[in-house]
């Protein structure tokens, strides 16, 4: 279960992602995976210090956070919660997972994924995002399940990790972390049959957020994804991390621009920011001919402005103390 305390920090990031998610306005109580009412009920929390009930009752709920696992891409599929994703990219040579959920949503996670028709011996690599609980806590869990897997994460990224796990030792949102498998760099290039994963370190969210590059499939289009390590603004130690976060958003922006590989698909990590669900849904109605509404470059660039705008505006915070 997740303490209120957790909270703080998790707020905190929510402020950052909610004036992304449209029409944050709903007072109505929390039910569902409903973007809109998730982030309005973080930002209630973030500016009142005060936990909604209905929000931490939500959060620690299996069976609100349980969604049906369902394909994004026909190389992708979405095997996370509601408030935290988990993505399965298929190659010609195996699988990859990025982010590993938590505690008792890692069971979740592994059904989800036997659900799919992925066998587990099939995943080759477990890219991480960075070390917060909510992406790495079940990386112990799933190491021995996943034989044949690489876990990836930048060295900073597992030395938080390990730092996170160490700090909540005993208590009640304790998680062990395994010892740093595959160490990578900014601009490493990771191979698995037909498909390629670039590592851009994106630090500001923390020190060791990594986001990752690669194509999704779509019919007889091939587009350019991005999973975006991290986008709050919480646990941030001073005005120089911020500056990296500032730097960070303007190098996926330059990504976002590049004529040679725009990206225009953004698998989020937190899929209110950029409301996942909604698109989901939208892409359960799809008819022939239809665009993909994951498909949503424009919404990227907005997303990425507005990020940009509040991290300016912590900047000033930040040097004024």
């Amino acid at each position: 279960m997740i303490k209120p305390s957790t909270f703080g920090k998790i707020a905190t990031a929510a402020l950052a992602l909610a004036g992304t998610a449209a029409g944050a306005q709903s007072t109505q109580p929390l039910d569902g995976c409903s973007s809109a009412r998730i982030a309005q009920r973080f930002t209630e929390f973030g500016k009142t210090g005060k936990m909604p009930k209905d929000l931490g009752q939500w959060l620690n709920n299996p069976e609100q956070q349980a969604i049906e696992p369902w394909k994004a891409f026909d190389n992708v599929d979405y095997v996370g919660i509601c408030w935290v994703s988990a993505w399965l990219v298929h190659t010609s040579d195996g699988v990859v997972l990025i982010d590993t959920l938590y505690g008792q949503f890692t069971d979740t996670l592994i059904d989800n994924i036997k659900a799919m028709g992925v066998n587990l011996d099939d995943i080759k690599y477990v890219l991480m995002t960075h070390g917060h609980f909510d992406h790495v806590g079940g990386a112990a869990q799933l190491k021995p399940l996943l034989p044949n897997a690489r876990f990836v994460m930048t060295q900073a990224g597992w030395d938080e990790a390990a730092e996170g796990a160490a700090e909540t030792d005993k208590g009640p949102n304790a998680f062990d972390m395994i010892e740093p498998d595959m160490v990578v760099e900014d601009g490493d290039d990771i191979t698995l049959g037909d498909e390629t994963f670039t590592v851009m370190e994106t630090p500001g969210h923390t020190w060791g957020t990594a986001s990752y590059l690669y194509d999704v499939k779509d019919g007889d289009q091939t587009y350019r994804a991005i999973t975006i390590g991290g986008l709050g603004l919480n646990a941030i130690d001073g005005p120089s991390q911020v500056e990296a976060y500032i730097d960070s958003v303007d190098k996926v922006e330059q990504k976002v621009e590049d004529a040679g590989e725009e990206v225009k698909v953004h698998l989020s990590t937190h899929g209110f920011s950029n409301n996942l669900y909604e698109k989901h849904l939208k892409l359960k109605d799809r008819q022939p001919g239809d665009p993909n509404p994951l498909v949503d470059q424009q919404g990227l660039k907005d997303q990425l402005d507005s990020l940009r705008d509040g991290a300016t505006d912590r900047l000033e915070e930040e040097t004024k103390e």
